[in-house]
């Protein structure tokens, strides 16, 4: 018989092989990229008809943190469309078997570029696997696997938004450092220029006195 130690280990290894196979196998596309100014980046994802999709964008950086948005379906048709947007998201059911495009535009923009976050789903995650095999009541350890398996999904959502956060802070903490850095520096500039300024008039002033009174004594 099994001691409680080894059962323990054996649960275990089993809920981390259903966790991993199950985040390979769920359809989902989540990455940051870089829009370069007067520019525009298009993505593209096969979804089938009648599939629930599911699309959120952030800029986490560059200029006024708004980019132009555009989602169509294969025929062309704008499903969704956002001008000039931080944060949005969009929850959609394909009309149409084919290829979506999704475009973000900062042609608006000359000088900046920017920094997008990216999450398109296509479809409902998939069940754990063995789950779904069977028609009887799950079993305590099926159970714990999903409420598992669903806290690890919140985890690694909430750890995205936070480090987007995060990133907009740390960049506008910079922003402002820099900008307080060179202030300092102009002020330090005016001031410089100011004292001089005052020691050459106080000097050219004594200078001037000096000369006057010489040019009295020469008179009387």
């Amino acid at each position: 018989m099994l001691s409680p130690t080894i059962k323990c280990r054996y649960v275990i290894a089993y809920l981390a092989l259903m966790l991993c196979i199950a985040c390979r196998t769920g359809e989902a596309v989540e990455f940051t990229f870089d829009l370069a100014d007067n520019s525009e980046d298009c993505f593209f994802e096969e979804v089938r008809r009648n599939t629930t999709c599911y699309l959120e964008f952030q800029v986490s950086a560059g200029g006024q943190l708004d980019v132009d948005v555009t989602l169509t379906n294969p025929h062309g048709k704008v499903v969704y469309e956002q001008q000039r947007a931080t944060f949005d998201s969009h929850q959609f059911t394909a009309d149409a078997t084919g290829v979506y495009k999704v475009c973000f535009s900062n042609q608006f923009s000359s000088f900046s570029h920017k920094i997008v976050y990216v999450d398109f789903q296509v479809g409902d995650e998939p069940a754990l696997p063995g789950i779904d095999e069977h028609a009887t009541v799950l079993t305590q350890m099926e159970t714990s696997s999903q409420s598992i398996h669903k806290s690890l999904n919140d985890i690694l959502d909430a750890q995205t938004h936070h480090r987007l956060s995060e990133s907009k802070g740390r960049k506008r903490a910079e922003d402002l450092n820099e900008a307080v850095m060179m202030w300092s520096g102009l002020e330090t500039c005016i001031v410089l220029v100011i004292g001089f300024g005052q020691i050459l008039i106080l000097r050219n002033f004594f200078s001037n006195r000096k000369t006057g009174e010489v040019r009295y004594n020469q008179l009387r």
